[in-house]
Protein backbone atom coordinates (compact mmCIF):
# COMPACT_ATOMS: atom_id res chain seq x y z
CA UNK A 1 0.00 0.00 0.00
CA UNK A 2 1.37 3.41 -1.14
CA UNK A 3 1.86 5.61 1.78
CA UNK A 4 0.66 9.33 1.43
CA UNK A 5 3.34 11.94 0.83
CA UNK A 6 4.18 14.05 3.97
CA UNK A 7 3.01 17.79 3.02
CA UNK A 8 4.73 21.05 4.38
CA UNK A 9 2.85 22.76 7.42
CA UNK A 10 3.41 26.40 8.41
CA UNK A 11 4.29 26.39 11.80
CA UNK A 12 4.55 29.63 14.10
CA UNK A 13 8.08 30.12 16.47
CA UNK A 14 6.33 30.45 19.91
CA UNK A 15 9.34 30.38 22.25
CA UNK A 16 13.54 30.03 21.38
CA UNK A 17 15.37 28.90 24.54
CA UNK A 18 19.01 28.71 24.82
CA UNK A 19 20.93 25.52 25.48
CA UNK A 20 24.66 26.23 25.11
CA UNK A 21 26.66 28.38 23.33
CA UNK A 22 25.53 28.56 19.45
CA UNK A 23 22.49 25.73 20.77
CA UNK A 24 19.01 27.14 20.76
CA UNK A 25 15.70 25.13 21.06
CA UNK A 26 13.29 26.14 19.08
CA UNK A 27 9.48 25.58 20.04
CA UNK A 28 6.76 25.53 17.06
CA UNK A 29 3.09 25.60 17.07
CA UNK A 30 1.65 22.79 14.53
CA UNK A 31 -1.68 23.68 12.22
CA UNK A 32 -1.90 20.29 11.99
CA UNK A 33 -1.28 17.57 14.82
CA UNK A 34 1.05 14.79 14.44
CA UNK A 35 2.58 11.81 15.69
CA UNK A 36 6.07 10.43 15.61
CA UNK A 37 8.57 8.17 17.47
CA UNK A 38 11.41 9.01 19.54
CA UNK A 39 14.40 9.33 17.01
CA UNK A 40 12.50 10.90 14.50
CA UNK A 41 13.49 13.80 12.47
CA UNK A 42 11.12 17.50 10.70
CA UNK A 43 12.35 18.51 7.28
CA UNK A 44 12.87 22.66 7.84
CA UNK A 45 12.26 24.87 4.34
CA UNK A 46 13.38 28.49 3.74
CA UNK A 47 11.99 30.67 0.97
CA UNK A 48 13.89 33.74 0.09
CA UNK A 49 12.27 36.78 -1.74
CA UNK A 50 13.73 35.65 -4.64
CA UNK A 51 12.17 32.04 -4.79
CA UNK A 52 15.56 30.46 -3.54
CA UNK A 53 14.77 27.50 -0.89
CA UNK A 54 17.44 26.14 1.37
CA UNK A 55 16.16 22.62 3.37
CA UNK A 56 17.61 21.15 6.14
CA UNK A 57 16.57 18.24 8.98
CA UNK A 58 16.52 18.44 12.71
CA UNK A 59 15.80 16.13 14.93
CA UNK A 60 13.06 16.21 16.99
CA UNK A 61 13.84 16.78 20.92
CA UNK A 62 9.89 16.65 22.56
CA UNK A 63 9.08 12.85 23.58
CA UNK A 64 5.67 12.09 22.01
CA UNK A 65 4.05 12.08 25.09
CA UNK A 66 4.48 16.48 25.38
CA UNK A 67 1.07 18.45 25.01
CA UNK A 68 3.42 21.23 24.17
CA UNK A 69 5.03 22.65 20.93
CA UNK A 70 7.15 20.83 18.98
CA UNK A 71 10.93 21.51 19.99
CA UNK A 72 13.64 21.14 17.53
CA UNK A 73 17.72 21.97 18.59
CA UNK A 74 19.32 24.18 16.36
CA UNK A 75 23.52 24.69 16.21
CA UNK A 76 24.87 27.75 14.91
CA UNK A 77 27.22 26.70 11.77
CA UNK A 78 28.67 29.72 10.10
CA UNK A 79 28.80 28.00 6.66
CA UNK A 80 25.19 26.66 7.04
CA UNK A 81 22.57 28.23 4.82
CA UNK A 82 19.74 27.83 7.59
CA UNK A 83 21.29 27.66 11.09
CA UNK A 84 22.47 31.24 10.37
CA UNK A 85 18.99 32.52 9.80
CA UNK A 86 17.26 30.63 13.05
CA UNK A 87 19.91 32.41 15.59
CA UNK A 88 20.57 36.05 13.95
CA UNK A 89 17.22 36.39 12.26
CA UNK A 90 14.36 34.31 13.55
CA UNK A 91 12.30 35.46 16.13
CA UNK A 92 8.86 34.51 17.98
CA UNK A 93 6.17 34.88 15.85
CA UNK A 94 8.03 34.29 12.65
CA UNK A 95 6.14 31.45 10.57
CA UNK A 96 8.28 28.66 9.27
CA UNK A 97 7.93 25.95 6.48
CA UNK A 98 8.20 21.94 8.78
CA UNK A 99 7.47 18.78 7.15
CA UNK A 100 7.75 15.31 8.89
CA UNK A 101 7.99 13.62 11.04
CA UNK A 102 10.69 11.60 9.25
CA UNK A 103 12.68 8.39 9.71
CA UNK A 104 12.29 4.68 10.62
CA UNK A 105 15.55 3.29 11.43
CA UNK A 106 16.91 5.38 14.17
CA UNK A 107 13.90 5.32 16.18
CA UNK A 108 13.35 3.39 20.31
CA UNK A 109 9.96 3.25 22.13
CA UNK A 110 9.86 1.70 25.75
CA UNK A 111 8.02 -1.76 23.89
CA UNK A 112 11.26 -1.97 22.39
CA UNK A 113 12.80 -2.82 25.76
CA UNK A 114 16.17 -2.92 26.37
CA UNK A 115 19.02 -2.47 27.89
CA UNK A 116 20.09 0.29 25.62
CA UNK A 117 23.40 2.74 25.00
CA UNK A 118 22.97 5.50 23.63
CA UNK A 119 26.23 7.45 22.85
CA UNK A 120 25.73 11.22 21.16
CA UNK A 121 28.65 13.73 20.53
CA UNK A 122 27.65 17.54 21.00
CA UNK A 123 23.78 18.02 19.37
CA UNK A 124 24.05 14.32 18.67
CA UNK A 125 22.15 13.90 21.73
CA UNK A 126 18.87 15.77 20.16
CA UNK A 127 17.20 12.36 19.22
CA UNK A 128 18.22 10.89 21.68
CA UNK A 129 16.53 13.34 24.20
CA UNK A 130 13.18 12.22 22.51
CA UNK A 131 14.09 8.97 23.72
CA UNK A 132 15.06 9.72 27.30
CA UNK A 133 11.82 11.79 27.76
CA UNK A 134 9.68 9.59 26.44
CA UNK A 135 11.03 6.65 28.77
CA UNK A 136 10.26 9.18 31.89
CA UNK A 137 7.29 10.48 30.60
CA UNK A 138 6.12 6.40 30.73
CA UNK A 139 7.43 5.90 33.56
CA UNK A 140 9.77 2.80 32.41
CA UNK A 141 12.71 1.87 33.93
CA UNK A 142 14.10 -0.02 31.44
CA UNK A 143 18.15 0.26 31.51
CA UNK A 144 19.50 3.18 29.63
CA UNK A 145 23.13 4.17 29.49
CA UNK A 146 24.32 7.64 28.16
CA UNK A 147 27.43 8.73 27.11
CA UNK A 148 27.92 12.65 26.14
CA UNK A 149 30.51 13.99 24.75
CA UNK A 150 31.42 17.94 24.71
CA UNK A 151 34.36 20.08 24.56
CA UNK A 152 33.06 21.65 27.63
CA UNK A 153 30.97 21.49 30.74
CA UNK A 154 29.32 24.36 30.19
CA UNK A 155 28.72 23.16 26.06
CA UNK A 156 26.61 20.49 27.52
CA UNK A 157 22.96 20.47 25.84
CA UNK A 158 20.18 19.62 28.11
CA UNK A 159 23.03 19.20 30.98
CA UNK A 160 20.86 20.15 34.40
CA UNK A 161 17.56 17.83 32.64
CA UNK A 162 20.09 15.00 32.19
CA UNK A 163 21.47 15.25 36.23
CA UNK A 164 17.29 15.17 37.12
CA UNK A 165 16.77 12.28 35.37
CA UNK A 166 19.98 10.74 36.64
CA UNK A 167 19.11 11.82 40.28
CA UNK A 168 15.27 9.51 40.05
CA UNK A 169 17.70 6.26 40.39
CA UNK A 170 15.58 4.36 37.78
CA UNK A 171 17.77 2.81 35.42
CA UNK A 172 18.61 5.69 33.91
CA UNK A 173 22.98 6.30 33.56
CA UNK A 174 24.69 9.49 32.69
CA UNK A 175 28.35 9.52 32.26
CA UNK A 176 29.83 12.48 30.07
CA UNK A 177 33.21 12.74 28.85
CA UNK A 178 34.84 17.02 27.90
CA UNK A 179 37.58 16.65 25.30
CA UNK A 180 38.34 20.35 26.27
CA UNK A 181 37.80 20.49 29.90
CA UNK A 182 38.32 18.57 33.10
CA UNK A 183 35.99 16.15 34.09
CA UNK A 184 33.30 17.66 36.35
CA UNK A 185 31.95 14.59 38.58
CA UNK A 186 33.72 11.17 39.90
CA UNK A 187 33.09 8.58 37.09
CA UNK A 188 33.03 10.87 34.20
CA UNK A 189 35.88 11.54 31.90
CA UNK A 190 37.82 14.24 29.95
CA UNK A 191 39.21 12.38 26.64
CA UNK A 192 37.78 11.42 23.42
CA UNK A 193 35.77 8.70 23.21
CA UNK A 194 37.91 4.99 23.35
CA UNK A 195 37.65 1.45 23.41
CA UNK A 196 38.36 1.40 27.23
CA UNK A 197 35.96 4.07 28.06
CA UNK A 198 33.39 2.48 26.13
CA UNK A 199 34.20 -1.17 27.62
CA UNK A 200 33.93 0.48 31.34
CA UNK A 201 30.32 1.90 30.39
CA UNK A 202 28.49 -1.45 29.25
CA UNK A 203 27.60 -3.83 32.56
CA UNK A 204 25.10 -5.33 30.24
CA UNK A 205 25.02 -7.09 26.78
CA UNK A 206 22.71 -4.38 24.87
CA UNK A 207 19.63 -4.75 22.62
CA UNK A 208 20.66 -2.21 20.93
CA UNK A 209 22.79 1.41 20.59
CA UNK A 210 22.09 4.49 19.30
CA UNK A 211 25.37 6.49 18.28
CA UNK A 212 24.56 10.17 16.88
CA UNK A 213 26.90 12.61 16.03
CA UNK A 214 29.88 14.20 13.91
CA UNK A 215 31.32 11.48 11.62
CA UNK A 216 34.54 11.35 13.43
CA UNK A 217 32.54 10.67 16.58
CA UNK A 218 30.13 8.19 15.46
CA UNK A 219 33.05 6.51 13.32
CA UNK A 220 35.10 6.32 17.22
CA UNK A 221 32.15 5.35 19.16
CA UNK A 222 30.90 2.34 16.74
CA UNK A 223 34.84 0.53 16.59
CA UNK A 224 34.59 1.12 20.39
CA UNK A 225 31.21 -0.72 20.71
CA UNK A 226 32.60 -3.33 18.25
CA UNK A 227 35.82 -3.64 19.70
CA UNK A 228 33.88 -4.25 23.16
CA UNK A 229 32.00 -7.33 21.87
CA UNK A 230 28.65 -5.46 20.81
CA UNK A 231 27.89 -6.76 17.49
CA UNK A 232 27.22 -4.70 15.06
CA UNK A 233 24.15 -5.76 13.88
CA UNK A 234 22.55 -4.10 17.50
CA UNK A 235 24.43 -0.48 16.53
CA UNK A 236 22.49 1.93 14.78
CA UNK A 237 23.97 5.52 13.76
CA UNK A 238 22.76 9.14 12.71
CA UNK A 239 25.24 11.49 11.69
CA UNK A 240 24.89 15.07 11.24
CA UNK A 241 26.17 17.67 8.82
CA UNK A 242 26.09 21.12 7.83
Amino acid sequence: MKSEPLLWQKAIITAIVPQAPRVNSFFFRLPQPMAFIPGQHMDVRLTAPDGYQAQRSYSIASAPESTGDLELVIERLDDGEVSPFFHDVAAVGDEIELRGPIGGHFVWSVEDAGPIVLMAGGSGIVPLMSMIRHRAARRSTVPVTLLLSARTWEEVIFRDELLAFEKRQDGFEFVMTTTRGAAQRSGDYDRRVDRDMVSALISAVPRQCYVCGSNPFVEAAAQSLIASRVSAAVIRTERYGG
